[in-house]
């Protein structure tokens, strides 16, 4: 069994592999590297046998996207610790060691991921995770160092090692036998919050996770779905209204999901009067109709973490409103939010 795997889910991301899975290999010599291929019809395949023979590699049948990929994937690794990377991460000289010493060191923390820088503009934070995952009290996600569409500066103001709500899917390290205990990420939403889904239900266990910015990495983001891109909209909506629907605690059903409702329907004719955007606008209610469609498909999965949940109180799902935060009180920096 290995130590740590680092399992690289790609599709067609021949350039992103070429580009930065040498800096992978060079610099995460404790872990064994592979690369689980969804079925991609680039060059990716030929890349990796001609110019990165000592890779492993794991082809898939077809394009399971990000959650059921990794999934069926993972499942054939043996090792202590997954690292789910995405194909456009460039790795840092010991980018590893302060993860796994925490790791080893805190048998309470299920998952953890390092500082997240973007790749293009490297002194500040990237979207996908920044210093570490948290969510408000409707669902909506943010970062220690990104809030919205505000991307920080990073000054390490955000170096200190935090518990947090989630970690990003960008490159996040977990316990195989966390991982499988949960029950892995949800392959049903193909791809956007299912990261933040497998935290929330760790979170609901009783586990920790952290961000330790002592690791720090590079990601491009945005390769597969850029923003701005329809589906991603829909994704997000759709997958974000299911994580809500099975992991919130009876007491707050109710009362959350008819804010979203309301939310979620400002959130389309915002995007069609002011910003002119008709295939977000779509997008929004077509995840609406989506997720009452299947929402009953999910009714089991709800019975079963609630009845497992050792505990609702997580501080790091805030109970203000991001939004209010935000947009009222003007607060654009994380250190800037308050209850």
């Amino acid at each position: 069994m290995d130590k740590v795997a680092i399992v690289i889910l790609n599709w067609n991301g021949e350039e992103m592999l070429r580009k930065f899975l040498p800096s992978v290999i060079e610099n995460s010599g404790q872990a064994t590297v592979y690369v689980a291929d969804n079925a991609s019809s680039d060059g990716s395949l030929e890349l990796l046998r001609v110019h990165f023979p000592k890779i492993k590699i794991i082809t898939l049948d077809r394009n399971w996207g990000f959650a059921d990929g990794y999934n069926k994937a993972l499942k054939e690794v043996e090792a202590e610790y997954y690292i789910l990377m995405n194909s456009d991460i460039e790795v840092t000289q010991q980018w590893l060691a302060p993860l796994i010493d925490f790791m080893d060191s805190h048998g309470d923390v299920a998952a953890c991921q390092p500082k997240l820088l973007s790749e293009s503009a490297r002194d500040c934070f990237e979207y996908a995770g920044a210093s570490g995952g948290f969510i408000d009290y409707y669902g909506y996600p943010f970062c220690r160092g990104r809030i919205f569409d505000v991307v920080e500066k990073d000054d390490g103001q955000y170096d200190d090692p935090c518990e947090i709500f989630w970690a990003t899917g960008a490159c996040l390290m977990i316990r195989s036998e966390d991982y499988w205990r949960a029950g892995g990420l949800d392959g049903r939403f193909f791809a956007h919050n299912e990261e933040i889904d497998l935290c929330w239900r760790l979170r609901l266990q009783g586990r920790k996770i952290y961000c330790i910015p002592q690791s720090r990495v590079f990601h491009v983001g945005g390769g597969t779905l850029p923003k701005g891109n329809s589906r991603k909209t829909f994704l997000n909506f759709r997958n974000n209204l299911t994580m809500l629907y099975k992991n919130l605690p009876e007491r707050e059903l109710r009362h959350v999901m008819f804010v979203r409702w309301v939310l979620d329907y400002v959130a389309a004719w915002q995007t069609l009067l002011l910003g002119g955007n008709v295939g977000d606008f779509k997008a929004i209610y077509k995840a609406r109709r989506s997720f009452r469609k299947w929402k009953n498909d999910f009714a089991e999965d709800r019975r079963k973490i609630q009845s497992a949940a050792v505990s609702h109180d997580i501080p790091e799902r805030r109970k203000f409103s991001i939004l209010w935060q935000y947009y009222v009180k003007r607060s654009k920096h994380f250190s800037a939010l308050r209850e």
